[in-house]
């Protein structure tokens, strides 16, 4: 069985489509939250997921463009997308984010976006906050994103780990307990700019990470005439 893992698409359907393309036939498609904010069609990317049957969690920018955080509480470039967001939604995208649960357990695996003790807003980035997060979750290996870095925390013998992964960095799932993101689709952060995912080949017991090229200039190109921040337009370039 494999599974494609994509978390943080923010309304980038070149990006999703592009990484959909390149994974090829999957059995599953798991979304760790933050479909929507920043990009520029939210109703889109989300009509694009129900096609292909994912399921998933609700991130922060999710949880804002429904009303249900305050938009103070984020910066003015990305209040201003969560407003337009929320703006622009239609009936069937705001059902198919209202449906989604915060937290989900799915086999040998538990799902969230920020962390399992935080589940929407708590950035996993270094190993002290990963280690306090072991004895958040039940089974063996928690899939996050939040950060749109790709990073792996393995426990091993009392040490923990920490892996940052490649284009093609692959990973054994054994019985080491391990947390996973497979950084960001839609807005990548770790100074690579093109989309990432993962692939969870569960038959072969790998997790695989896999980098996109997508056409960035014709996103750019959507989010200026929706008016939509130009810091958030640039950043796309340079993938920070």
């Amino acid at each position: 069985m494999r599974v494609a893992v994509l978390t943080d698409i923010h309304a980038n359907l070149p990006a999703l489509d592009a990484v959909l393309d390149s994974l090829g036939s999957v059995d599953a498609l798991w979304i760790l939250g933050d479909t929507v904010g920043y990009g520029p069609q939210p109703d889109e990317v989300i009509a694009r997921l129900q096609e292909r049957g994912a399921r998933g969690v609700l991130g922060n920018h999710d949880a804002a463009a429904l009303g249900r955080i305050d938009t103070d509480i984020f910066n003015e470039d990305a209040r201003a997308a969560v407003e337009w967001t929320s703006e622009r939604l239609g009936a069937p995208a705001r059902a198919w984010l209202e449906a989604l649960p915060e937290r989900v357990e799915e086999g040998l695996f538990t799902m969230v976006h920020g962390t399992p003790r935080d589940p929407l807003w708590e950035y996993c980035y270094s190993a002290p906050v990963a280690r306090r997060n072991f004895s958040a979750f039940e089974t063996r290996h928690c899939l996050v994103g939040h950060t749109h870095v790709p990073l792996v925390f393995r426990e091993s013998d009392g040490r923990l780990e920490m892996v940052s992964p490649s284009h093609g960095s692959r990973v054994q799932l054994d019985q080491r307990r391990m947390i996973l993101n497979p950084g960001g689709v839609g807005q990548p952060r770790d100074g690579d700019p093109r989309a990432c995912a993962m692939i969870l080949d569960l038959d072969a017991n790998t997790v695989e990470w896999r980098r996109v090229e997508y056409p960035i200039a014709a996103v750019q190109v959507l989010m200026r005439e929706a008016g939509l921040p130009e810091r958030l337009v640039r950043r796309l370039e340079v993938g920070l």
